[in-house]
């Protein structure tokens, strides 16, 4: 039987966010190991960038794909550069004031938030399936992260901040991306990111890996958790809207809590194992949904 093409386009785009959902949620686990063998963290999100955006500037050189100019260049260096630098350092400055737990909820607040923003601006109603999805997405991220949710109210700001910044990013994503490419697209970004934390180690002094483990944790976060992991947001987003792309990635949790005691041996327990599952339900539901996207 002949799949319809929004049919294939939906599917297509829900693997896409399922692949950048995988690459995101190992990023935790390479950034313990950077960690342990001495990186810190302005010098981790130089490298991470810094490599990155080198890299997919010289696949874009072999290509001769063409680079954004214009008001779109201006907006995805301040993705870059405002966006991504101000998501992180609001999020690592939280989990100094508030629990792991309470920090990864209140980021995982952005699905809600980009799903809310996208239909205001689109001017549409919000459908009772998209936001029972939202919903259910997000308490089961609520069970995934587990753990105690004890926070200051600066840490709560600093959180939400992360979220609020992040979904902003994913907006203005989703309109300059089809326009300029996945790919362009991500290595501006990348790169503006990496001149903004190259001023940073440069300001205090770098303190870079020198142990193969070291090095390969950091070209982990480099290749999976930031090249494959932007390019197939980015690609899926196109094809789902923000609002889906978004809610999708509530995945990254359950990768996380997975690898996490896969490789560093972390207890799982019943009630993230919960959460995985409703995550999963909620992301089967909506990559079937055939609605119409933001």
């Amino acid at each position: 039987m002949a799949v319809d093409p929004a049919g294939r386009a939906r599917l297509a785009g829900s693997i896409c966010i399922v692949a950048s959902a995988a690459g995101f949620g190992a990023m935790p686990i390479f950034g313990k190991l950077a960690y342990a063998e001495g990186v810190d963290l302005p010098s981790l999100l130089f490298l991470r960038f810094a490599l990155a955006g080198g890299l997919l500037a010289v696949v874009m050189q072999m290509r001769a794909l063409p680079w954004p100019r214009g008001s779109n260049l201006l907006l995805l260096i301040a993705m870059g550069g405002l966006g991504y630098v101000g998501q992180s350092f609001c999020y690592f400055a939280a989990l100094q004031h508030a629990s792991a737990g309470l920090t990864a909820l209140l980021l995982y607040l952005y699905p809600a938030i980009v799903t809310v923003l996208s239909a205001l601006l689109a001017r549409r109603r919000l459908s009772l399936p998209r936001m029972l999805a939202v919903a259910t997405a997000l308490l089961g991220t609520g069970l995934a992260v587990g753990g105690s949710l004890d926070g200051s109210v600066l840490g709560i700001l600093l959180g939400v901040g992360a979220a609020l910044i992040y979904s902003l990013y994913i907006l203005v994503g989703e309109r300059v991306t089809p326009v300029t490419g996945a790919m362009p697209s991500a290595t501006v970004i990348m790169l503006s990111a990496a001149m903004v934390y190259g001023l940073m180690v440069f300001w205090q002094g770098p303190a870079f890996p020198y142990s193969p483990t070291a090095w390969a944790a950091v070209g982990g976060i480099a290749l999976f958790s930031t090249v494959v992991a932007i390019i197939a947001f980015f690609a899926g987003m196109a094809r789902l809207g923000a609002a889906d792309a978004a809610t999708l990635s509530t995945l990254e949790p359950v990768v996380t809590v997975v690898l996490a005691a896969l490789f560093l041996g972390e207890a799982v327990g019943g009630w993230q194992l919960a959460g995985g599952a409703i995550i999963l339900a909620a992301v089967i539901v909506l990559a079937r949904s055939g609605e119409a996207t933001a």
